[in-house]
């Protein structure tokens, strides 16, 4: 459901919103409405009320198991720290898990599930031929393949199958 249940949002500030529209003139009515809502912008001291289980009915139960070892964490970091920058530190370390937990899934599928001869599968790799220019050591490049079968050979002469 929309925030407004589908009802067009209305300020509640008025006309007087505006600077040049409260230089224009304002009515006694409207002098007194921008002093009480003036007021009443002024929060308590002991604002914002923070309702534990208002928040734990709001949040999933699955967001609430991943997150709890960085809460326990920066729970008991928060009176060194305080609590914008725990806040701000426990951001940062949940960011900084994911991304190192996806560099190892990376890391793990580029290992293992490589394309070679054994699977049809995966990602392959290829290494281009070095640049050498003419003048320096290694001109003209020759390839280290030697027989026509040493191309497309996708790991298969390292293999224990392959008759040497």
């Amino acid at each position: 459901m929309a925030q407004t249940a589908g009802v067009k949002p209305m300020t509640i500030t008025g006309r007087v919103a505006s600077e040049r529209e409260r230089c224009i003139g304002m009515t006694d009515v409207e002098r007194a409405w921008r002093k009480q809502w003036l007021q009443d912008q002024i929060l308590s001291s002991n604002e914002p009320v923070h309702v534990e289980e208002y928040w734990r009915e709001r949040t999933n139960p699955i967001r609430r198991f991943y997150r709890k070892p960085l809460d326990v964490i920066f729970t008991s970091l928060t009176p060194v720290l305080g609590a914008s920058r725990a806040a701000d530190y426990r951001y940062i370390a949940g960011k900084l898990g994911l991304m190192a937990v996806g560099a190892l899934c990376i890391h793990y599928y580029f290992k293992y599930n490589g394309n070679n001869w054994t699977k049809k599968g995966g990602w392959r790799t290829v290494r281009t031929k070095p640049m050498v220019l003419p003048g320096q050591p290694g001109f003209p490049f020759k390839s280290d393949r030697t027989k026509d079968s040493d191309y497309a050979d996708r790991g298969f002469s390292q293999s224990p199958l392959h008759a040497k």
